[in-house]
């Protein structure tokens, strides 16, 4: 949530009242992001957590401390441009490995998403049992798709750099 997208949508929940949480990569710039939201809106309720989309540890760790604080989860919004608010995208990088030896794009953009999901899910069906109304998954991608190979990922090549 600390570029483009994911600092509008971030500013528009606010606006409407929604209590925020930021899952940002770099902690600095998001603590400016908030404090501009928050010049621009007093009363907004926003918060910032450390995440990682790359990393499983920092996805694990991020579900951790957000179940810890007992938040409800109504929304939960993904943008997969280059995690609540995740704005991870990333996109055209030179190959490299996450920490867990997973190609780069495909552990930011696929891997961190759905584990996210799944760590969260079930505080997403708790929430929407107690305020009786559904939770939402929202995942903003862009045409990025078209320019990849013909056949579709190609599984068998994740993670070598000629895949």
């Amino acid at each position: 949530a600390t570029s483009g997208i994911g600092i509008e949508t971030a500013r528009v929940l606010a606006l409407r009242g929604v209590h925020v949480v930021m899952g940002v990569r770099n902690m600095e710039a998001g603590r400016e992001i908030k404090e501009t939201i928050l010049r621009n809106n007093s009363t907004a309720k926003i918060d910032m957590m450390e995440l990682d989309l790359s990393s499983m540890e920092s996805v694990r760790k991020f579900t951790s401390q957000f179940n810890s604080r007992s938040l409800p989860l109504n929304i939960l919004i993904y943008s997969s441009f280059a995690v609540l608010r995740n704005n991870a995208g990333i996109m055209a990088t030179p190959f490299k490995l996450s920490k867990d030896n997973i190609e780069l794009q495909f552990a930011t953009n696929h891997i961190g998403h759905f584990l996210l999901t799944n760590l969260l899910l079930e505080t997403m069906k708790q929430t929407a049992i107690k305020q009786k109304k559904e939770g939402r998954i929202v995942n903003v991608a862009s045409r990025r798709h078209k320019l990849s190979y013909s056949e579709g990922i190609r599984f068998d090549k994740i993670n070598d750099e000629s895949g």
